[in-house]
């Protein structure tokens, strides 16, 4: 165990970090104890936090001034895709070494796709989580809708899952206690991907969709219910706690 990540970059030329959001990553590499304090030339570096392709960009350009290559290599796929082994990464960088970085990602995801350059990787898994928590909550709504029309939920789950309805969240992560084993509405919503994250993850879908004049209604109407959610007491639970959220919401 070493003090900090300058140490670990004083040991070993290929390091791959994931952290919880932008400001981390800049301290951990540019930080007064940061990786690139010691960075080796010919280091290959390694981000697999979500954050804003910005600054993944600014991270490239400080790790190439010291002869290091820095890639962003978000990930996607959940708790379950992380224990199976089975994780999407989506790599930015240069073409020239996402070879290297396949091998690597390769030990802990079944898919390693190469996106373009520095950013793009940051750019995909933005896109991808700003669908993933439209669907949650078009599937938590749809859920309860359907329960106080009195139809049994497994029942509903059922029939979405055969229908042009059905999603992610209705097929392998659906946010109903007591419809699916193994996930976390089964378990009072611990574990998975934390509501702080995805309203995280949806601020930065903002932040992108700002810079580019880009029309996300229902990404913005999202990033603010999973604020809310923040705010009343479900920072810690998994996102699909919005099926609790909606039903708290309306006295139930």
């Amino acid at each position: 165990i070493l003090d900090s990540p300058a140490d670990v970059a004083d040991k070993a030329d290929r390091i791959i970090t994931m952290l919880p959001s932008s400001p981390n990553v800049i301290d951990v590499y540019t930080g007064q104890n940061g990786i690139l304090k010691k960075v080796k030339k010919g280091s290959l570096l390694i981000d697999s936090s979500t954050i804003d392709p910005a600054v993944s960009k600014e991270m490239a350009a400080a790790a190439e001034k010291l002869g290091a290559v820095f890639m962003d290599a978000p990930v996607s796929g959940g708790v379950g895709a992380a224990t199976s082994g089975k994780l999407t990464f989506m790599v930015g960088g240069p073409e020239e070494e996402f070879n290297a970085a396949k091998e690597l990602l390769s030990c802990m995801g079944a898919n390693v796709v190469y996106c373009g350059q520095v950013g793009t990787g940051q750019a995909a898994k933005i896109c991808n989580n700003m669908l993933l928590a439209i669907g949650m909550i078009g599937t938590a709504e749809t859920m309860n809708l359907g329960i106080r029309l009195g139809l049994d939920p497994k029942l509903l789950s059922k029939i979405l899952n055969m229908s042009s309805g059905r999603c992610w969240s209705s097929d392998t992560y659906n946010p109903v206690p007591g419809v699916m084993e193994g996930v976390p509405s089964a378990n009072n919503y611990q574990g998975g991907f934390g509501t702080t994250l995805m309203a995280k993850d949806l601020g930065l879908a903002q932040n992108t969709a700002t810079n580019t004049k880009t029309p996300v209604p229902l990404g913005s109407l999202a990033h603010q219910i999973y604020r809310m959610m923040c705010a009343r007491g479900y920072a810690s639970k998994d996102f699909s706690s919005v099926f609790q959220f909606l039903r708290e919401e309306e006295g139930q």
